[in-house]
């Protein structure tokens, strides 16, 4: 397995763009954990929803959590501590691109889908 992703925003909703980019780091070999609102299915596992349960080991996380419910996430995503954070489009944040990258957490504003459909997800950091 590649590194570990965490995606924030996680869903069972097949629609949503978070269910297609677990869908599609799993088909590209990388691990993933879900944590969003809601304890629902997620690729053989169940969506993490308590804030206090902080995951060992990730790598990556990529944010689908829209700028305005992002705040209530930032102590979660700096005690993660993941080597990078992905901005999807229409998750950007300055305020919390700032404290990530004081953090030492690299920051890409860019489309986890695109990175894998482009195999240039893995070389981003």
């Amino acid at each position: 397995m590649k590194e570990k992703t965490l995606i924030l925003g996680a869903t069972d909703n097949p629609e949503r763009y978070a269910y297609k980019a677990g869908f599609e780091l799993q088909k590209h070999g990388f691990e993933i954990a879900g944590v969003g609102l809601k304890p629902v299915p997620f690729f053989g596992q169940t969506v993490i929803t308590d804030k206090n349960v902080i995951l060992e080991d990730i790598h990556t996380i990529t944010l689908y959590v829209g700028l305005r419910n992002q705040p209530e996430w930032y102590d979660y995503i700096l005690k993660t501590k993941p080597k990078r954070l992905i901005f999807n489009p229409g998750t950007e944040n300055p305020e919390l691109k700032s404290l990530a990258a004081a953090a030492g957490i690299a920051c890409l504003e860019a489309c986890t889908l695109v990175l894998l459909s482009l195999n240039a997800y893995a070389q981003t950091v």
